[in-house]
């Protein structure tokens, strides 16, 4: 018997000793797996808010992205319609220019009126007419009071600058040099007109040129 009790000591020892050790080690397995829960959880709640940053920073861009799609795209048509334009006013000032150039050439070849083919003189009289017609506002500050009222006197009956008798031709010689004179000066106010249109044109296309670029960097 005692025998038999030594043994079952030792077997309950043995037991005990077994029990106490997978305690420890199921413990210490509990212990380290609720520390790699915490751990992980932190770990997703970090990467958590990393993603919800992100994600705003990711609308924020593509707002932006946007935004400076709308503003380039409102230029283009600014650019586009100010590009159309000007070379409508560029196309319009050069042929007035040419043509006032061609009567001014006409008129210099000639002292006075009455050494010149009554065609030439209409010639002269329809291109006055087409000018001021079309570029009235232009020439608003431009011509006097008297020089619009010869001028439309002019238009209206240029057979009158023409005639056979000499003492009519002598007494309206002298007004073939103002209408001369008109014609070089609206010459000129449309030459600095297409000067300064063609500067303003280049102007608008360098800023266009630096806002797309401005924002296809951003």
């Amino acid at each position: 018997l005692e025998k038999e009790a030594e043994e079952d000591e030792e077997i309950y020892d043995k037991l005990a000793c077994w029990c106490e050790t997978n305690d420890r080690e199921k413990t210490k397995s509990i212990a380290d797996a609720e520390a790699k829960i915490e751990m992980l959880t932190l770990k997703i709640e970090e990467l958590t808010a990393v993603s919800a940053r992100l994600n705003t920073e990711i609308k924020n861009h593509e707002k932006e992205v946007a935004e400076n799609q709308a503003a380039l795209d409102k230029a283009t048509a600014i650019r586009e319609k100010q590009l159309a334009e000007f070379n409508a006013e560029e196309k319009d000032l050069l042929e007035s220019i040419s043509a006032l150039k061609s009567a001014v050439t006409v008129l210099s070849k000639h002292n006075s009126f009455i050494q010149m083919p009554m065609t030439h003189i209409q010639t002269v009289a329809m291109t006055m007419q087409r000018t001021m017609n079309k570029h009235s506002g232009m020439l608003a500050g431009v011509l006097t009071r008297s020089e619009r009222k010869l001028v439309t006197s002019f238009i209206q009956s240029p057979q009158d600058y023409f005639d056979a008798e000499p003492t009519f031709k002598q007494s309206y010689a002298p007004q073939s040099g103002e209408i001369f004179g008109i014609l070089s000066q609206m010459k000129e106010t449309f030459e600095a007109n297409l000067a300064a249109s063609q500067k303003e044109e280049a102007e608008n296309q360098r800023a266009y040129e630096d806002l797309k670029a401005a924002k296809e960097a951003e």
